[in-house]
């Protein structure tokens, strides 16, 4: 059976605006657009006629948007960026240069995790599911997506990112079941308990997510490099240049914490230039000229810098957890500090104070649950030494 006229319109908007943003933003939702569009074909939600026109317009649309306005700043001309990515990753299959992973990983470990909530997937989205009244509505937000990362899938390089786009109607399933749970919390006893579930996972959950919010931000020491760079480096230079590796880019360094010409120390009324160098190629890193012109280098491992260099600042990376026994002192406490971690100084050093105060309130909730709650034992991040700032001795030498 159609529906009626407006309902028509809200699709026929839905399938517009899915086909903009894959044109513009994200190829992969193609795939999602297709699950979704031969979905509301099945059950005769919309006409070939619609789909057809809601698909050439939000093409138009997106091509008209994205083409001349990349081509303009990538200067070549015509520009597609998505088709260029699809081509490049699913059709040359050179995605899988950054990993592999096996057809189950996003069913068994990325959906576990970006749903923390276990009663996500054990109660509420089931519960939505075979619950008669909210069965239909459930399984018409559920099933085109499911069918969409079961067929994304077949991409051996999985990243999370790539199916977060499901998110949403997971999350809308399960608040269908949870609602239903909440609503008869008076009705019965299971109702009560599974209702009591809910508030206590959700607390926990929070908690949990609090503390891999806190890992999380050990995360980026590439980012913290460059940032303790740009507050230490000699300004008193015209021109600096700085060489980042791969490591450096791929945990934080983006363009966006490359800064402008700043004020030279030396000389009030010039500025520094910083110049930013991301070269990858084996061979050019290996020749010794190549490094000459650098006067910092962001680096995982020092010794493949070419020449005089020295050690100006280390940056720790999250490496892990580590469990600590009774009377086991905390890594910050033996050092005295006054940060979470060691890497974090940079960002204490950056805005003295900030941190202090945080850090003083923590130790004090640490000392507390570590004597009255878990009689001792605690948990803490393991940390490496990830990023070496370097600094060119050439002038010194």
């Amino acid at each position: 059976m159609r529906p009626p006229r407006r309902g028509v319109q809200e699709y026929r908007k839905g399938l517009i605006m899915l086909t903009v943003i894959g044109v513009i933003f994200r190829s992969e939702i193609a795939i999602l657009l297709g699950c979704h569009t031969a979905w509301l074909l099945f059950n005769k939600r919309l006409s070939p006629a619609d789909i057809v026109t809601s698909g050439i317009l939000g093409l138009a649309t997106g091509l008209s948007l994205t083409v001349p306005v990349d081509s303009f700043f990538w200067q070549k001309i015509p520009l597609w960026p998505e088709l260029s990515g699809f081509i490049f990753n699913i059709l040359k299959g050179r995605s899988a240069e950054w990993g592999t992973s096996p057809f189950h990983y996003y069913f068994t470990s990325a959906f576990p995790r970006l749903l923390l909530n276990p009663l996500t997937w054990l109660v509420c989205i089931p519960m939505a599911l075979t619950t008669p009244a909210l069965r239909d509505r459930a399984f018409n937000m559920l099933l085109p997506n499911i069918v969409f990362v079961a067929v994304y899938s077949l991409q051996p390089h999985k990243e999370w990112r790539f199916i977060i786009y499901v998110l949403p109607s997971l999350t809308a399933v399960a608040a269908m079941g949870a609602s239903w749970i909440w609503t008869r919390r008076t009705k019965s006893f299971l109702y009560r308990v599974g209702a009591i579930g809910l508030v206590a996972s959700t607390l926990g959950t929070f908690a949990v997510s609090l503390g891999m919010l806190a890992v999380s931000s050990s995360n980026y020491p590439g980012a913290e490099a460059l940032n303790y760079l740009h507050a230490y480096a000699d300004s008193s230079q015209n021109v600096i240049n700085v060489h980042m590796d791969i490591l450096s880019c791929m945990t934080g360094v983006t363009r966006f914490l490359q800064i402008t010409p700043t004020q030279n120390t030396s000389a009030p009324h010039r500025h520094t230039l910083w110049l930013y160098d991301k070269t990858e190629n084996e061979t050019q890193l290996l020749h010794p000229g190549f490094w000459d012109k650098f006067d910092y280098a962001l680096a995982e491992r020092p010794e493949k810098a070419i020449g005089g260099w020295e050690i100006l600042h280390t940056i720790d990376g999250f490496t892990g957890v580590e469990l600590l026994r009774p009377g086991a002192t905390l890594r910050h406490r033996t050092s005295g500090g006054s940060s979470f971690t060691q890497h974090e100084q940079s960002i204490e050093d950056l805005w003295p104070g900030v941190r202090n105060d945080l850090y003083q309130s923590w130790l004090k909730v640490e000392d507390v649950m570590r004597e009255r709650v878990t009689r001792g034992w605690w948990v803490q991040a393991k940390m490496e030494a990830r990023i070496r700032i370097l600094r060119s001795t050439k002038e010194s030498a």
